[in-house]
């Protein structure tokens, strides 16, 4: 790993939080995630499964964490376990976690082989009267690969066919959408990195410069500050290309006149920073682009008003559209008329705003959180990021923060990053 070592308190916390769901004689499992082939004998990158990173901070392959609070055998009511280093094996791929390291970065006292679990496992199960079993329910989700979680499911209920099966992911969704100050404090990190590498590409877009050289500016200053990496695909995106909103080409020229949507965020410690900033490549806003431009930064402020703990997500979209229709009709691209004549079910202003304006933000970049229709919760971390994109005019703009939603007053862990119009011209002049 390239990030300093995080206090394992954060995933000790998360571990007790979950095993206070469970219901009384429960045994729970989590499996990492699969190693992915690639083409010829590649893998791609290991990217570990966001429950298991969650409850323990590894981020090695073939991990696996039983929990069992009810075991009679204390040292046996948490257990993490590990492939066994091989000498071979490490000097192709490198070093494995030992014992000692695992216990230091989880706080799990209790390391066993994965060569060895089997003899350990069956009569724990035999003791318990549930199974909390993992499974990605992620509303987004779109896989239809078969991974280890619902292999290892199928698995299971064949060898153990009248035990009661539970199932951990929503109590996980539940956990995982309030974070702990401990958790703030490592996404709060990935957002300082973050700011660094802004500041950083305000002082090097210039007419005349490539999308993927801003792009490499964004991997250096990222790797220089300890980040993981990227969150996500970045999204670098001068002119009429702003308007699609997965644009990850990154390949064009960023010309005179034209603005440039820029969305991206680092990853560290296994948390993720999601920012959006749209910037004119020569350094000064022309009166339209500003006009556009601040209309977008009164919807995010709007927003970041409207989004306190027990709104909706739904409720919050129908609001915020509202005054985005309001604005539409002050820029001239809607009339009156557009608004009271509209479809409900296709609002006017959609033409010119086609996404939702927030999502959940930790382990995963789209993390988990309540459904559309239910109240977010105090301490969740959300997404401000409305935005204004124009055919007729071939301009994009999105203004995205990411805020900690608490009922004794939200805290937008990206206040110190410049987002006026005024803040970027003047940081684009030196």
């Amino acid at each position: 790993m390239k990030y300093l070592p995080l206090d394992p308190q954060i995933f000790i916390k998360n571990r007790n939080r979950f095993t206070a769901k469970m219901q009384p004689g429960s045994i729970a499992i989590f499996n990492s995630n699969d190693e992915l082939p690639s083409n010829g004998d590649a893998l791609h990158p290991f990217k570990q499964n966001a429950d298991l990173y969650w409850l323990t901070g590894i981020d090695q392959e073939d991990t696996m964490l039983v929990l069992f609070p009810d075991n009679p055998d204390p040292k046996h009511r948490e257990v993490l376990v590990l492939v066994r280093p091989n000498e071979l094996k490490e000097k192709w791929d490198g070093h494995r976690l030992r014992r000692e390291e695992a216990t230091a970065i989880s706080g799990i006292k209790t390391i066993v082989w994965l060569d060895a679990l089997d003899g350990l496992l069956q009569p724990w199960i035999h003791d318990a009267i549930n199974i909390y079993l993992n499974s990605n329910e992620n509303n987004r989700k779109a896989n239809l690969v078969p991974v280890r979680d619902y292999r290892y499911a199928q698995e299971l209920r064949t060898r153990y066919p009248l035990h009661n099966f539970l199932r951990a992911a929503p109590l996980l969704k539940e956990l995982r959408s309030v974070k702990t100050e401990e958790e703030i404090g490592v996404i709060q990190t990935a957002i300082d990195i973050t700011e660094k590498t802004f500041r950083r590409l305000l002082g090097f877009i210039r007419p005349g410069v490539f999308e993927h050289e801003i792009h490499a500016e964004i991997w250096h200053e990222f790797l220089r500050n300890r980040a993981t990496g990227e969150a996500y695909g970045s999204i670098i995106a001068s002119g009429d290309r702003a308007r699609t909103l997965h644009y990850v080409s990154n390949n064009q020229e960023c010309k005179d006149g034209e603005v440039i949507l820029m969305d991206f965020g680092a990853a560290y410690g296994g948390y993720n920073a999601d920012l959006t900033r749209t910037v004119p490549v020569n350094g000064k806003f022309t009166p339209r682009q500003r006009e556009v431009y601040d209309a977008c930064l009164h919807l995010h402020n709007f927003a970041k008003g409207l989004l306190k703990p027990g709104i909706t997500i739904a409720d919050y979209h129908q609001q915020v559209g509202v005054e985005a229709g309001k604005q539409f009709v002050k820029l001239g691209l809607l009339t009156e008329s557009d608004i009271k004549n509209e479809d409900p079910e296709t609002p006017a202003y959609r033409k010119y705003l086609y996404h939702g304006i927030s999502h959940h933000l930790g382990v995963d970049v789209h993390d988990l959180g309540p459904s559309f229709h239910q109240p977010i919760p105090d301490g969740a971390v959300l997404t401000v990021e409305p935005g204004i994109y124009i055919e007729e005019e071939k301009m994009g703009i999105r203004i995205e923060n990411n805020i900690w939603v608490k009922s004794s007053g939200n805290v937008d862990l990206m206040k110190n990053i410049p987002i006026t119009a005024d803040e970027i011209e003047a940081l684009m002049k030196k």
